[in-house]
């Protein structure tokens, strides 16, 4: 690991932060975090339970306040909920201060992944239709990424290894 600079991954719901996060950070031997589960283990509770008991403004809070002071990490693999990076508190430290890879899969894998999943609040009721504009509209604010991993048709390999790539030749 030549920086202390984190590598931060982002993109929507269902496209694989967590698990290429983690696939990362074991290929680096470094740390590992998942600011979703981060914010279960600290209020002991679902993220879908806190968007049902206390509202998404409040979750949004919670997501700030806890992303931002894991940012103060160094050399460390963070994965951001799907709805972080719309925050622009959250943005310009990502943009910032470390490595940012949006990791980007078409409309349609996208919404095969979310569409019926019961632990994601915002997609409990989506028509196909909420889906592709909630897409269009976060694809706006993802594409300011300092990196783009076009992920369709390629393995979680195949991504760790262009994830790698890329962070070796910066």
């Amino acid at each position: 690991m030549k920086s202390k600079k984190n590598l931060v991954f982002l993109g929507m719901m269902g496209s694989g932060k967590s698990s290429i996060g983690s696939l990362v950070a074991k290929k680096f031997k470094l740390n590992f975090v998942d600011i979703d589960k981060e914010i279960e283990k600290n209020l002991n509770t679902t993220i879908r339970k806190i968007f049902e008991t206390k509202g998404e403004e409040y979750f949004r809070k919670i997501e700030e306040k806890t992303t931002l002071k894991k940012l103060k990490l160094s050399s460390t693999v963070i994965s951001l909920g799907g709805g972080a990076f719309a925050n622009k508190n959250i943005r310009n430290e990502v943009l910032k201060n470390h490595y940012s890879f949006w990791l980007n899969w078409n409309e349609k894998i996208l919404i095969e992944r979310i569409k019926n999943s019961k632990k994601r609040p915002l997609t409990i009721n989506a028509t196909d239709n909420d889906l592709i504009d909630l897409i269009k509209k976060r694809t706006n604010i993802y594409s300011k990424a300092l990196y783009e991993i076009k992920c369709d048709n390629l393995t979680k390999n195949e991504i760790v290894r262009k994830i790698k790539e890329i962070y070796e030749t910066n």
